[in-house]
């Protein structure tokens, strides 16, 4: 059996709607039962029209912790680079006191050029971004310790990515969840990565959540699979203008029959 529970979590793609649109989708998906909902974060739509409707991260995680009473909420993930990491870790903690202690901090080194462009961030490289997060890191930990009032509880850390030299090691020393996109057997090998990561910071890898976006196929012949590779958080993805929550509900129905 898997130490952690099977949850399933929706990713609300604030793209392409209208927000009327988005805060009904949260009502319904949080009255059907899904365990977490994230927004992700970025300026501009990745999907559909470049020049679509689109709406703001943060911004919107205040809303939805007075929207919501039950589930879990956060970015898939944060952007480190759009923010500085004591202002971020402040507004993480603002978020998890709305909320009554239900949010995740989802957080990665970003990647999306447009969004650095259109609002004046330095692009740089992609080694330099994880270089970044992984200095900014400790710093939202230690800022949180300095926080009045604290945070509600000990927020939990995804982080987003695969990288096996930097990513991984990140994950193995700061984060509670590992989020993927991984196929079976990417999953499984860096799964085997990750441990090794974990040995050399001195962490049980068991502690750490794997998180994976869903992938094609039923979940019932799919789903098994990457249970049994370590996955137990499963995401499924959605983006306007009509937020289709019928592949939600298979997911759903699936961890309900298990």
């Amino acid at each position: 059996m898997p130490i952690h529970p099977i949850r399933i979590a929706l990713q609300l793609q604030p793209q392409q709607a209208d927000y009327a649109a988005i805060r009904r989708t949260v009502a319904e998906a949080e009255d059907l039962g899904v365990d977490v909902i994230f927004n992700w974060d970025h300026f501009f739509p990745l999907y559909g029209d470049p020049a679509g409707q689109h709406f703001e991260c943060w911004t919107m995680l205040g809303a939805w912790a007075e929207q919501t009473s039950r589930v879990e909420i956060g970015a898939l993930v944060t952007c480190n680079s759009y923010r500085n990491p004591e202002l971020l870790a402040d507004m993480a903690r603002t978020v998890d006191h709305m909320s009554d202690g239900r949010l995740i901090l989802g957080i990665g080194s970003g990647w999306f050029a447009k969004d650095y462009e259109e609002y004046g961030y330095d692009f740089g490289t992609a080694g330099g971004r994880l270089d970044q997060l992984r200095q900014d890191l400790p710093r939202i930990e230690a800022r949180w310790a300095k926080l009045n009032p604290p945070p509600t509880r000990k927020i939990p850390v995804l982080i987003g990515g695969g990288g096996e030299k930097k990513t991984l090691r990140m994950v193995a020393e700061h984060a509670d969840i590992w989020h993927s996109f991984s196929d079976l057997d990417t999953l499984r090998r860096k799964s085997e990565i990750l441990a090794g990561h974990c040995a050399d910071a001195g962490r049980d890898p068991t502690e750490i959540e794997r998180s994976i976006g869903t992938p094609h196929g039923e979940p019932a012949e799919v789903g098994p699979p990457l249970i049994e590779a370590g996955a137990t958080l499963f995401t499924v993805g959605v983006g306007g203008p009509d937020f289709d929550l019928a592949r939600l509900r298979r997911w759903l129905a699936w961890r309900e029959s298990l």
